[in-house]
């Protein structure tokens, strides 16, 4: 019980970055559907977290959308954004991360403005409109350097286990 008490203290005065080993330990994904490759900033005060993925030009995906000019879906997208919108959740409610609770994504709604292509950088900032312990709303903004490339608001619900 102890250790359930220093990992949740510890979440919960995260004021940086994250290790890749504490997202692979928060987020129910894994590779290959982990999109997320580190956390850039935690702000606890303005309840927002600065996530990065790196886009490979190795990603399976790339095969088929589009073999002559690759561009990153817009699903892999949202799915980076509700991922960094997790490590915001645990973040905001480090008690609850602890219990392994599953997540659903409800309602999105997005506006893709850029592609996104292999060897691109994209930044995920995730701002906190409401989190509960049953669920948040999120708004995320998606940025190559220092072009917003698509924004969303992520409506999801959380299920803790045995609750």
């Amino acid at each position: 019980m102890s250790n359930e008490s220093d990992n949740s203290s510890s979440l919960q005065n995260k004021t940086d970055s994250f290790t890749l080993s504490e997202i692979r330990n928060i987020l129910p994904q894994q590779f290959p559907f982990l999109f997320i490759d580190r956390v850039v900033q935690v702000d606890k005060e303005k309840q927002s977290i600065t996530c990065a993925k790196n886009v490979s030009g190795n990603e399976s995906y790339f095969q088929g959308h589009f073999p002559d000019n690759p561009v990153l879906p817009g699903v892999i997208i949202i799915e980076a954004m509700a991922q960094a919108s997790i490590l915001l959740y645990a973040v905001v409610k480090p008690a609850n991360i602890l219990k392994k609770p599953v997540f659903f994504l409800g309602k999105v709604e997005s506006v893709f403005k850029k592609p996104v292509f292999p060897g691109d950088v994209l930044t995920l900032t995730a701002r906190c409109e409401k989190i509960i312990d049953t669920g948040g709303i999120t708004k995320v903004t998606a940025m190559v350097g220092e072009a917003i490339v698509a924004e969303a608001t992520l409506n999801f619900g959380v299920k803790i286990k045995n609750a």
